[in-house]
């Protein structure tokens, strides 16, 4: 079974919606067995729900991650996923300095990952709605190429080698 964790910095914007999201694009193109969750790279929100912002776009697209809670990244995560997409080059950074050794490799810039673009999800928390619509739009389409590369079987995960984006 695959397993993917999405992170951002606090776990309630863009990692939740890519969570959210991608759950949803499997379920549309009849894929179950993966595993994934989301979490930041810092813990200020644990326990918390998604930004309401975050849940009005998600359902505005028939998406809900009402049902999520922030967390914050465990040494363990690096253990359990195969593939860890932090949503900038900090959140990378950040991971990658929290990674045991020789699992590094699981850790990718989401965008680059999927889409090749080595571009950041830009975090909407201080902006308006259009920076969630804009998250949103970002985070569907590289859940498309995500899912495509799972059915394709290209997905790797733990090669060995972090996101050169860095």
């Amino acid at each position: 079974m695959t397993s993917i964790l999405f992170v951002c910095l606090g776990n309630i914007c863009r990692s939740p919606l890519a969570e959210g999201v991608f759950r949803t694009v499997l379920s549309e193109r009849g894929i179950a067995d993966i595993e994934m969750d989301s979490a930041g790279t810092g813990g200020w929100h644990a326990g918390e729900l998604p930004d309401p912002r975050s849940i009005a776009i998600g359902a505005k697209h028939s998406v809900n991650i009402t049902d999520q809670r922030a967390r914050k990244v465990m040494a363990e995560d690096f253990a359990r996923f195969d593939l860890i997409l932090g949503m900038d080059r900090s959140n990378v950074r950040d991971l990658l300095a929290l990674a045991p050794k020789n699992t590094g490799g699981r850790v990718q810039l989401y965008l680059d990952y999927t889409t090749g673009r080595q571009k950041d999800v830009p975090d909407p928390y201080y902006g308006g709605g259009d920076g969630f619509a804009d998250v949103y739009r970002m985070i569907r389409d590289a859940s498309e190429k995500l899912a495509d590369k799972l059915t394709t079987g290209r997905i790797s995960a733990a090669s060995g080698q972090a996101s050169s984006t860095m």
